[in-house]
């Protein structure tokens, strides 16, 4: 039987999300691409139990992340039951819903109806009574938003959920999907977007500023931009990487010459700093304190440790700061 670490809250700093009153790492575990089937069920328990023994409270999901979709809802399920039944209190356990899930018209986007019965399949894989945190994934064109932020709403009122977030949503749309929370009565808690050196659009397009005004969280996913900015591609592309499998959020016409110019210029500067390339990514994205959390993957207990380390040092200089912008806006 798994047992906590007893000091797994001495290192690990915690920062308020928005105006309310929980607390996540700095550091969150996703469960994207390394919780299903295809893993060795052991490799992924020894993941979250390190984590959790890191202090990493936070394991963050989506009804279609595997592969196949809603496996890595039930392999968290099944680590639950094993590992973590006594410290249920002690974790945040956050899960989606927007993308493709089942066939017809009712399995994805932002429906009432999608919504609901989604979350109630999250739950019916993880064994859990309600989820601490669920997210509208993506905003839907067709229907409104009303109906989204209502069913987001339902869900608290139901006890299936404590908080709500949104994730890929403009700056525009948030605030939106914040003031008929608000009149509903139920806060917007958080945002998840992608946000990282190499990409700065939250910055750009006005995202960070609208959700300081709201006083509302942040998590940011893919701080690693996808496997680019932790040093596998400082020689070009790895045989056995994401870009050269061509995936769909990576592909090998990505990693250009100048690309991996910059990134060696990157791994400098995180030398300069006694941190990997992938450390200095994810404390520039903590680096302000603007962002609640930066999601982490895994796909080894070790990978997640040189994660994990990021924190140490998340202090830039304003020189620091300006060889980054220089680097990466070219």
């Amino acid at each position: 039987m798994y047992t906590a670490h007893p000091d797994r809250y001495a290192e690990m700093p915690y920062r308020r999300t928005g105006r309310s009153g929980l607390k996540l790492p700095a550091l969150s575990l996703g469960l994207w691409h390394n919780f299903g089937p295809d893993r060795p069920v052991e490799t992924q328990r020894a993941i979250l139990r390190r984590a959790f023994d890191l202090g990493v409270t936070h394991f963050d999901l989506a009804n279609n992340y595997g592969p196949p979709p809603g496996s890595a809802e039930s392999a968290l399920g099944e680590a639950l039951k094993a590992d973590f039944a006594p410290y249920r209190d002690e974790l945040v356990i956050s899960t989606k819903a927007g993308y493709l899930m089942w066939p017809g018209p009712y399995g994805e986007w932002g429906s009432r109806k999608y919504l609901l019965s989604s979350l109630d399949q999250s739950l019916s894989r993880m064994g859990l009574e309600y989820v601490d945190i669920f997210y509208s994934h993506r905003p839907d064109p067709k229907t409104p938003l009303e109906e989204t932020m209502g069913a987001l709403h339902t869900a608290v009122q139901q006890g299936k959920a404590l908080y709500v977030g949104v994730s890929n949503y403009s700056a525009e749309q948030t605030r939106e999907a914040a003031r008929i929370l608000a009149e509903l009565g139920t806060p917007l808690l958080i945002h998840q977007p992608r946000y990282s050196m190499l990409d700065r659009r939250p910055e750009t397009g006005g995202l960070l500023d609208a959700l300081d005004e709201l006083q509302v969280g942040s998590i940011a996913y893919s701080p690693l931009e996808q496997g680019l900015l932790t040093g596998r591609y400082l020689n070009g592309i790895p045989e056995d990487s994401r870009a050269a499998s061509d995936s769909p959020f990576l592909n090998s016409d990505a990693v250009t010459e100048e690309l991996v110019g910059k990134l060696r210029a990157l791994n400098e500067i995180a030398g300069s700093r006694g941190q990997s390339l992938a450390q200095l990514a994810l404390a520039w994205v903590l680096r302000q304190g603007r962002v609640t959390s930066a999601l982490v993957g895994a796909s080894s207990p070790r990978q997640l440790e040189d994660s994990v380390a990021a924190i140490g040092s998340l202090d830039f200089g304003a020189d620091e700061l300006a060889r980054i912008d220089k680097i990466v806006q070219g």
